[in-house]
């Protein structure tokens, strides 16, 4: 049984991929009842706008671990062509580690960020729906995201 076949593997892109497809769907129900509401009944959904957005950071940032995870990142692949097996196992190692420690700063200037905007407890315009949880949201990811391209830095392959 290869690595990419165990089955805690599976089972964790399987429901990574059942939230993005959740968080999709109601991201395409509210918009279908806010245009039928608005041109309708000409009583659009109040902070529909606003839902979607957060909806948006959401489905963004959740599938940031789940692209890491499945190793689906849009990649240039024309070094590996000069490289011997040995010495593409060890870019991709660099390479792995690098984007660990790019999403680990990226966490950390998140977190920042989302200290700032929970001490001043901004919220949405219309709904007053506090933005603190969802950066705090995207700094997690983040750091999931970081976590597990330094798993796949120290995974046999």
């Amino acid at each position: 049984m290869t690595a990419s076949e165990l089955p805690w593997k599976r089972r964790a892109d399987v429901a990574l991929g059942a939230a993005a497809a959740g968080i999709l769907l109601a991201m395409m129900a509210l918009t279908v009842v806010d245009v039928v509401a608005r041109y309708v009944f000409s009583r659009p959904v109040r902070g529909a706008f606003e839902v979607t957005e957060l909806m948006l950071v959401v489905l963004i940032f959740a599938g940031l671990p789940l692209v890491s995870f499945s190793d689906e990142h849009a990649v240039m692949d024309f070094i590996d062509r000069v490289l011997g097996p040995r010495a593409q196992r060890g870019l991709e190692r660099l390479v792995q580690l690098a984007c660990a420690a790019f999403m680990f700063l990226l966490t950390w200037l998140m977190w920042s960020k989302a200290d700032r905007i929970w001490a001043y407890r901004d919220v949405t315009d219309v709904l007053k729906i506090l933005y603190g949880p969802f950066v705090y949201f995207m700094a997690g990811t983040l750091a999931l995201a970081g976590l597990i391209h330094l798993y796949k830095v120290i995974e046999r392959r």
